[in-house]
């Protein structure tokens, strides 16, 4: 991806703003409020947010302007505003926090229009979109949780071939040196894949899609969530204090499993990712099948390695993409929130990596078995509450899923959740022990 210009910046902003208010169009003010719950934010409260921190990081803070709403520090700074106190704020009402979200954005555009007047400026508006649109997921997940109605797709061509069927087999990637992590003349990175270093990897086999709902399902009918053999001790701890006996959004019906989505229920789809599996069930899944879960290095590795030419090993240059450096498109990867949910693991033939490997961008967000960690030399970006708070106390997951916003991903790419959540729009693929 270029660095874009201030012209496309400028529709990035207003694009992220605009999806952002679709996102709570149509929900009530008691939806926007929600329940008090330590995995959500109050909706009402959220949108405030995104618009306030790129006030503050944008004509604050790169222009030296005054604030636009003198309380804004006090109701919306996620650093100072403790999460169980944001129900209880005095908010402005919904329509003076979407006129605010709308004069912010006016004014970033305004500005970036005149032309920067600081080198941070564009960098700063784009750190603000990124921010946005993993919000505008997290708003995804939000309604996925407390059952409100699927969100609207955004604008764009609509994935086809959705209903491809399963994808058996591994992958055979041969070992070797690369550099795992972002290199330095990438456009813009977050600062928890600074910087590219070298790592070395055994050869391994990786499964050429993540593990199907069909797949988990059998783990859940062969008593999976009562074998405490394959439970981690903190993994058992777990599904014992919230009583899981199968993925929090499945049922049993008439006719079978049943999955919620959103605000109905649907058969579940047998060759469609499991989605919506903490980190503890993906474990136990691995020991429960005799696999394990990727180490983010091998995650990467298959993702964006090459074969080596006539020899042995893996070629130094990585992709940017697991298809190539060539931005996605539809029918490469699942993203934007088009197709409404996941797709089969069979489909986006044509986003495979260079081992075959597919998915790896898109459909669902893939544990792997990492702890999140810094990598060496690391040191904080602007907004340093992004990644240094979460080391060492979260996993990883890495590809993005159908809800995330495509100019968001590329192949070193660091989500990060505790190994407990399973309301984030997360499943996983697995390897040969």
């Amino acid at each position: 991806m270029a660095v874009p210009d201030t012209s496309q910046l400028a529709q990035w902003v207003r694009d992220a703003r605009a999806r952002s208010l679709a996102l709570v169009a149509d929900l009530s003010p008691d939806q926007l409020r929600g329940p008090r719950l330590a995995i959500v934010n109050p909706l009402h409260w959220e949108i405030g947010h995104v618009a306030w921190f790129q006030e503050y990081w944008t004509l604050r803070h790169a222009l030296g302007e005054r604030a636009l709403r003198e309380d804004g520090d006090r109701l919306w700074d996620s650093s100072a505003v403790a999460h169980d106190t944001r129900w209880d704020l005095p908010l402005p009402s919904l329509e003076e926090t979407k006129a605010y979200m709308r004069a912010v954005c006016d004014r970033v555009v305004d500005r970036l229009a005149a032309g920067p007047p600081t080198r941070d400026l564009p960098y700063r508006a784009l750190y603000t979109v990124f921010h946005e649109d993993m919000h505008g997921e997290a708003f995804a997940y939000t309604r996925q949780t407390l059952g409100y109605p699927a969100p609207p797709p955004t604008a764009g061509e609509v994935p086809r071939g959705l209903e491809a069927g399963p994808l058996a087999g591994d992958a055979e990637v041969p070992g070797g040196a690369f550099e795992l992590g972002s290199a330095g003349g990438e456009p813009f990175v977050f600062d928890n894949e600074k910087w590219a270093h070298p790592v070395e990897v055994a050869p391994f086999a990786i499964a050429r899609a993540p593990v199907t709902q069909e797949q988990f399902a059998a783990f859940v009918e062969d008593g999976g969530y009562s074998r405490g053999e394959v439970w981690s001790e903190d993994g058992w701890t777990w599904r014992t204090r919230v009583a899981a006996e199968h993925p929090v959004y499945w049922r049993r019906g008439a006719g079978g499993w049943e999955r919620r989505d959103f605000d109905r229920w649907v058969r579940l789809e047998p060759h469609r990712p499991v989605i919506h599996v903490s980190w503890h069930e993906a474990a136990a899944f691995c020991a429960w099948a005799g696999r394990r879960l990727p180490t983010e290095a091998e995650w990467e590795a298959a993702a964006s390695l090459e074969p080596c030419p006539g020899a042995r090993g893996v070629a130094a240059r990585k992709r940017r993409f697991p298809w190539g450096d060539d931005p996605p498109t539809p029918d490469r990867a699942n993203l934007d929130a088009r197709a409404g949910g996941c797709a089969d693991v069979g489909a986006f033939a044509a986003g495979d990596s260079a081992f075959g490997c597919r998915q790896m961008i898109g459909n669902v967000w893939e544990w792997v078995a990492d702890d999140f960690r810094p990598y060496p030399g690391f040191a904080p970006d602007m907004y340093r509450d992004y990644s240094q708070p979460w080391f060492g106390t979260h996993k990883v997951l890495r590809g993005g899923g159908w809800v995330t916003r495509a100019r968001l991903l590329r192949n070193t790419w660091r989500n990060f959740y505790p190994p407990d959540r399973r309301d984030v729009w997360a499943g996983f693929r697995t390897c040969r022990p």
